[in-house]
């Protein structure tokens, strides 16, 4: 049986990009194949089709894009108990396989069970960006009452560390371009132009940085608030490593995921999803991520 996805054909451009189609995958030991209701769409998958991830993702071309999914469970491979034919789920694709797709593999140790309350899409959303978010401000451990610094906080994982510092407690400083102001502030976050002077802008001491930008902005802050101060980086590890920070080590288990669903149907956590387009339509999706021009998150809708 065949099945249509959505991915390239090389490395390059959104031209290298065209709708595929492909036999369905059958799941290996400890992994399930899921029919893909919902996909989420992020800044990797570009970056994955322009080359730029070649040492850290498995490709084999043509290659489906994607990497995190909801959907219903349709086959179960050996050494899996924890999950079953019917079952609704989503995660993250397992190595090889894509999320632009009608199914798709994902690995059951990091698979969760997707709680009714909480939609296809949202799931969708919650293993890249949502999960990223987690595991940085868990790493970085502030406490109520603290201030962290979020750099880039207007996309989707910095509306995420948002969400999750301030249901901790935390107060947020969070620097992001002027468009994303009325957004930011909705989430209880003290909102920084981008550009600002970073030691005028942040009113008494900094207890932490999550960085979703790095380079010289990071390097500004880092300056500003003063060595010692904890940073978390995504975009820029290396440079945080000079301050004494780290990267973002990510926990991609089933109970990592299974939290996030937690959250989000309790409303602790509240994806914003401002585009869905349907798989024929993807290269669309993808397009709004690369170039900037979608504030929430974007999801590809397959069933």
């Amino acid at each position: 049986m065949d099945m249509i996805a959505y991915g390239f054909s090389e490395y390059g451009g959104p031209d290298t990009e065209y709708l595929l189609d492909l036999p369905v995958p059958e799941p290996g030991p400890g992994q399930i194949l899921v029919a893909v209701r919902a996909a989420g769409v992020n800044p990797a998958d570009w970056k994955v089709r322009a080359g730029n991830r070649k040492d850290t993702v498995q490709t084999t071309l043509p290659a489906v894009l994607g990497r995190e999914v909801s959907g219903t469970v349709v086959l179960v491979g050996s050494g899996v108990d924890e999950f079953a034919v019917g079952d609704h789920v989503f995660g993250g694709t397992a190595s090889g396989y894509g999320g632009y797709a009608q199914y798709t593999v994902l690995n059951a140790s990091s698979t969760a069970h997707k709680p009714d309350s909480v939609s296809w899409a949202a799931a969708a959303t919650l293993p890249v960006a949502a999960g990223t978010a987690y595991d940085a401000v868990r790493s970085l451990a502030v406490t109520a009452g603290r201030t962290v610094l979020v750099l880039g906080a207007g996309g989707g994982v910095g509306s995420a560390v948002l969400q999750l510092a301030r249901a901790d407690g935390v107060d947020v400083v969070a620097v992001a371009s002027a468009g994303k102001r009325e957004w930011i502030e909705s989430l209880g976050a003290r909102f920084v132009e981008s550009g600002s002077d970073i030691a005028d802008a942040v009113a008494g001491p900094v207890d932490g940085i999550v960085d979703l930008v790095g380079g010289e902005t990071l390097r500004a802050a880092a300056t500003a608030v003063g060595p010692g101060t904890p940073i978390v980086s995504v975009a820029d590890p290396v440079l945080a490593s000079e301050w004494g920070g780290s990267g973002v080590v990510r926990d991609r288990t089933t109970a990592a995921f299974a939290r996030l669903a937690d959250l989000t149907a309790t409303g602790v956590l509240r994806p914003r999803i401002d585009h869905v387009f349907p798989l024929v339509r993807a290269g669309e999706a993808l397009a709004l991520v690369e170039n900037g021009h979608s504030l929430g998150k974007v999801v590809v809708e397959v069933r």
